[in-house]
């Protein structure tokens, strides 16, 4: 399908800009390059923002805690940024953030993991366990409802989200409800018709040699790449994972992997719905303010914690 106008539109204003793929980037040029983007416009309200520190396997783990409008306990979302595992944090899915706590009706909690290369698989995924953990522990802290708990990531963020749900599966809880994954990095042999489509084009914001630049930087060793708490796609058994909801793009290496993925959690007798946006790219739910397939991803999100904790 040709890509959607308003997604061509950021696609030509990106390429005007000239600006470098990740690849050719240092871990530390590509942070500052996603800290220096501008706002795609005025974050939405919600009734409470607030930014915590709660102990992690290493230390410190900054969390940012937002609440909509209404009485507690709510249910509560713990969301993972995406950004490969090497870049981005909490501001920069904070536009996302909001709106996805208004739309959902819940309290959500986003995560500052650690990231490679400084802090190589298994930091990233510790850190987002423990923060999953910590929430239904101090559920109560926090207006939340504790019976009522998920996790939603966006790209290596929803890959996080997935091992977050495989570790309470594996290590005792805590109990999830459901799992949102919007365009999920599950798999490091990148083997699959979308990767050789997006191999080496920049213009659809992320390629195959980017992801290899990624998985690089974040693999302690290639023994990683068969462990299912580094890519999902690794597991042999996916039974028992919460309920999901996968979304992919049309015009996105990942796009194979996510679905794959789905389907193989639906054959593990998972309950899982999977919808592919098409004419849109990778990163594109971070785009829902100015980008109409973006907000409707993260209603079609909200919609589904909606029904799982009966808002």
């Amino acid at each position: 399908m040709p890509l959607d106008p308003q997604m061509k539109a950021i696609l030509d204003k990106a390429a005007a800009a000239g600006n470098p793929p990740f690849h050719k980037l240092t871990p530390a040029a590509a942070r500052a390059f996603i800290r220096s983007r501008p706002p795609m416009g005025a974050p939405e309200s919600v009734a409470h923002v607030e930014d915590r520190r709660i102990p992690g396997p290493a230390g410190q783990i900054p969390i940012r805690i937002y609440r909509p409008i209404g009485s507690a306990p709510l249910p509560a979302v713990v969301f993972f940024h995406g950004g490969g595992w090497v870049v981005g944090d909490i501001e920069m899915t904070d536009p996302v953030c909001r709106i996805l706590t208004n739309a959902a009706r819940c309290a959500t909690v986003s995560v500052d993991y650690r990231l490679a290369p400084e802090h190589r698989f298994p930091a990233g995924p510790e850190d987002c366990y423990a923060a999953t953990r910590w929430v239904a522990e101090n559920a109560a802290m926090i207006g939340a409802d504790p019976a009522r708990l998920a996790v939603a990531g966006t790209s290596a963020g929803a890959s996080l989200a997935t091992v977050a749900a495989m570790m309470a599966r594996d290590r005792g809880g805590p109990q999830l409800g459901y799992q949102v994954l919007w365009y999920p990095a599950t798999d490091a042999e990148m083997d699959t018709p979308s990767h050789r489509n997006y191999a080496t084009d920049s213009y659809y914001f992320l390629s195959r040699a980017d992801m290899e630049w990624f998985w690089g930087h974040y693999l302690s060793s290639e023994r990683d790449k068969a462990n299912p708490y580094c890519a999902p796609a690794a597991a042999k058994d996916l039974s028992g994972l919460p309920p999901a909801l996968v979304i992919t793009a049309e015009y996105d290496p990942l796009r194979d992997e996510g679905e794959e993925y789905a389907a193989r959690l639906r054959r593990a007798g998972v309950a899982t719905r999977c919808t592919r946006y098409e004419g849109v790219t990778h990163g594109f739910v971070g785009m829902a303010q100015i980008l109409a397939k973006g907000r409707q991803a993260v209603e079609e999100a909200a919609a589904a914690l909606r029904e799982t904790f009966g808002r």
